[in-house]
């Protein structure tokens, strides 16, 4: 079996000549090459980084959906504090309004309620698309996951008195709201 070479000089294709020089300039080129020297392959450097940035690539992309999936946990978590922990407001007669996303919004909850959240005792809750009402130390778990779905926590005073109220004996006129 002849090399290409030769069968390209066979076939009248390539001249003795042309074929003499290309073997010289091969030699030269071995020869200038320093030894223990390795050609270089552009080829292979190419595949090698085209590897590299793949891998990278999956690395992001892997990275990004531990994100999503921590987030949606998150979001699972905050859901379940809120069903479990939601105060019922179906006897509710008295609105209490607050801001969300720079809309003024009203919930109606009773008398009681009202107190509660002005005193931080309770809180408003963003979960579904609904506003639910739940305890404070609840929405504080719930803020330790995400600070959003909390939307009024009022800051509880220090010189709160609760049921040891200086003016518990005084009249708030029903007319009287604030």
């Amino acid at each position: 079996m002849a090399s290409l070479q030769d069968q390209l000089l066979k076939a009248g294709l390539a001249d003795e000549k042309k074929a003499k020089a290309i073997r010289s300039e091969k030699r030269k080129k071995r020869k200038q090459q320093p030894k223990g020297a390795v050609e270089v392959n552009e080829a292979e450097i190419r595949a090698r980084q085209a590897r590299e940035e793949k891998a990278e690539r999956d690395r992001q992309l892997n990275l990004e959906r531990q994100r999503a999936a921590e987030k949606k946990a998150i979001q699972a978590q905050i859901r379940q504090l809120v069903e479990t922990n939601r105060l019922d407001r179906s006897r509710g007669e008295t609105s209490y309004q607050f801001v969300h996303d720079k809309k003024i919004k009203k919930l109606f909850v009773d008398d009681t309620m009202v107190d509660q959240l002005s005193r931080g005792r309770l809180a408003i809750v963003f979960v579904n698309d609904n506003y639910e009402i739940v305890a404070e130390g609840v929405a504080r778990k719930i803020m330790e996951r995400d600070e959003s779905a909390v939307v009024v926590l009022h800051d509880r005073k220090q010189d709160d008195a609760g049921e040891d109220d200086p003016y518990a004996g005084y009249e708030i006129p029903d007319d009287l709201m604030w």
